[in-house]
């Protein structure tokens, strides 16, 4: 997989080689990452690549054509038989999750476009641009946070950069659910203990309760997220437990 990303600061965005399971997937060549700067393909004697609005207002607008010429230069680069997405990055576009990430992940790669100013001259955005995505009700200064959200989101899914593939599968919204609560070494700590069904070594009971664990947990802090989905028997047995056993051990008010 191939993912470039346009942006006025390329040196800041490629930072993410640097660090952790995507960095090791980078260096190992799982996946690349190349950034361009729309500076080095204007036609300004400075530089320039951006211009005062129509109509008046506060701040700049991106102009078209470097951000044209830039995406000349990727696709040349690129050298794809079909042409890959191109995704802004954008407040008003269309929230970022993990059904996205792993949209993305099935194909080659794609775009990113990291806007700054005020915005992107709208004809581009009308010509080039396949969809806008935004990382949340946010105004940001620019895209460069969000595009490297995405390029870590979807990096995970990548065969090969997790050290072990099951960590995927069983992170948050992997199934449209929230993760189950982790533990770790050693057995008490700060006062609390482990619950006991992990120190069992019973891995059909272990399994079973962190299911019900992810289950309440969504219940808990992302009901909107169980309103998208059908739960199946099981998964609405271990729910309703949960809920009871919640309601047991919460004090009523």
């Amino acid at each position: 997989m191939r993912i470039d990303a346009i942006t006025l600061f390329p040196e800041w965005l490629l930072e993410i080689e640097r660090y952790g399971v995507v960095g090791r997937g980078l260096r190992e060549g799982r996946l690349s990452l190349a950034a361009w700067n729309p500076r080095d393909y204007t036609t300004h004697p400075t530089r320039r690549v951006d211009d005062r609005p129509y109509g008046g207002g506060p701040g700049m607008v991106m102009q078209s054509a470097p951000l044209v010429a830039t995406l000349d230069a990727v696709a040349h680069r690129r050298g794809d038989a079909r042409p890959v997405p191109v995704l802004l990055m954008s407040p008003q576009g269309e929230r970022f999750d993990q059904r996205w990430a792993e949209h993305l992940a099935e194909g080659s790669g794609f775009v990113l476009l990291c806007g700054r100013y005020e915005g992107i001259d709208q004809r581009f955005i009308d010509r080039y641009v396949d969809a806008e995505i935004s990382a949340g009700d946010v105004v940001l200064s620019g895209g460069e946070l969000p595009a490297m959200m995405i390029i870590d989101a979807v990096a995970r899914l990548v065969d090969g950069v997790l050290g072990d593939a099951r960590s995927a599968a069983q992170d948050s919204f992997a199934d449209t659910i929230l993760d189950h609560p982790h533990y770790t070494r050693p057995p008490g700590d700060a006062g609390d203990s482990v619950p006991d069904v992990l120190l069992s070594g019973d891995h059909a009971k272990i399994a079973r309760w962190r299911e019900k664990q992810a289950l309440g947990r969504t219940w808990l802090r992302r009901p909107d997220l169980l309103d998208g989905i059908e739960l199946d028997p099981r998964q609405q047995t271990l729910l309703a437990e949960f809920i009871g056993e919640y309601a047991e051990r919460t004090p009523r008010s």
